[in-house]
């Protein structure tokens, strides 16, 4: 399968499957015009990328998965204990990465009530009111 064909049974796009190409996760040949040749079974591991990538994983954490990529949906099949450790610390490190936001997200929302109250209480910019 020529790479169009590939993003067109996946939702990849050939960008994507390259770079999934460059990081190990799947394989192709090259024809004589140096078009990526690649296996029809290319395309359930590419779907199972992907779900996997939705899920919040990063390429190299999906590195782990690659001996259950090649059969049916990845995210149905019963996790292994070094795929749930993997699950588990990039959970964490998104609950991490949320509480910094919400902490970024009140600090600039304060600001803002802030110089709000202080322009409509100078007579400033009237009808200015924070985005909900």
């Amino acid at each position: 399968m020529r790479i169009g064909e590939v993003a067109e049974a996946t939702g990849a796009s050939p960008r994507a499957l390259r770079h999934y190409e460059q990081a190990g996760l799947i394989a192709a040949e090259r024809a004589a015009n140096g078009y990526r040749l690649y296996d029809p079974a290319v395309v359930v591991r590419v779907r199972n990328i992907r779900r996997l990538v939705e899920a919040g994983l990063t390429l190299d954490d999906v590195r782990v998965f690659l001996p259950c990529l090649d059969g049916r949906d990845v995210t149905a099949s019963a996790p292994g204990g070094r795929n749930l450790r993997v699950a588990l610390r990039r959970l964490a490190v998104m609950e991490e990465r949320i509480v910094a936001q919400v902490a970024v997200r009140d600090r600039l929302a304060a600001a803002l009530a802030t110089a709000l109250a202080e322009a409509e209480a100078a007579g400033g910019p009237g009808g200015i009111r924070p985005v909900a």
